[in-house]
């Protein structure tokens, strides 16, 4: 499939809606995610080799918040049991509708079941890997703490979780870097000062960042045993959380 340039906040806008994963970001996902985040090709291509080491026969990968399937397909082509399943879970109906063309071309073996639902409300059961890119960040703070709880107890003992997010520094100076180094890579990658501000306008209150201490705390209490960063460049990280 073709990606579309992302123009969506190229033009001046009288009043911003909150940001929703709608037909026209879906349309321009691909390259909006790869101007906008910095490293993702990195995590999605790692993605895959964790899901090479840590999948486990006979047993289930879970991409929660799958958007157009990239960390799917990285599990799909990594897996090395051909009796596992990935079930790819999305609220977005549009997203989803791109994501079941885009696997209806590739030529993966490992059978995906596409979900539309909320991922709050997913069973999670026999999983020997999760992700979460991306996604937990979109999700009310107050509700993240037991949709963690529920991807944990889904878990075998040995399962991964890979958590990607947005992340908040609890240094004011450091937060301030981070912000500009991040508007930069995204100047680079050719988006104007209009079109920063007026994204970074409509994900206020609908994506809400948090620092790598409480991500690190919040995967312990839900029964992680080991939990580290693998990845991180400015305000963006991966982590890997091992049941």
């Amino acid at each position: 499939m073709t990606s579309t340039k992302d123009t969506l906040f190229a033009t001046p806008q009288l009043e911003i809606a909150g940001f929703r994963f709608d037909r026209a970001v879906a349309r321009v996902f691909p390259d909006m995610i790869r101007r906008s985040v910095p490293g993702y090709e990195t995590i999605i291509a790692m993605t895959g080799t964790l899901a090479e080491r840590y999948v486990q026969p006979g047993s289930q990968c879970y991409d929660l918040g799958c958007s157009l399937g990239a960390s799917t397909l990285a599990m799909r082509h990594h897996v090395r049991h051909s009796d596992c399943r990935i079930i790819a879970v999305d609220n977005s109906a549009a997203m989803l509708s791109q994501c079941r063309e885009i696997l209806a071309d590739d030529d993966g073996e490992i059978p995906v079941e596409l979900v539309c639902g909320d991922i709050e409300q997913i069973p999670v059961h026999n999983a020997t890997m999760t992700v979460l890119n991306f996604t937990l960040q979109f999700i009310p703070v107050d509700r993240r703490n037991a949709l963690l709880q529920r991807i944990s107890d889904g878990l075998q003992p040995g399962g991964v979780l890979v958590l990607s997010e947005k992340v908040a520094f609890e240094d004011p100076q450091h937060q301030q870097l981070m912000i500009e180094l991040h508007h930069h890579f995204k100047r680079a990658n050719g988006y104007s000062e209009l079109e920063i501000s007026q994204k970074r306008s409509a994900l206020e209150d609908v994506l809400v960042p948090e620092t790598l201490a409480v991500h690190r705390q919040r995967l312990r209490e839900a029964g992680f045993s080991s939990v580290d960063v693998w990845f991180q460049c400015f305000n963006f990280a991966s982590l890997i959380a091992i049941k």
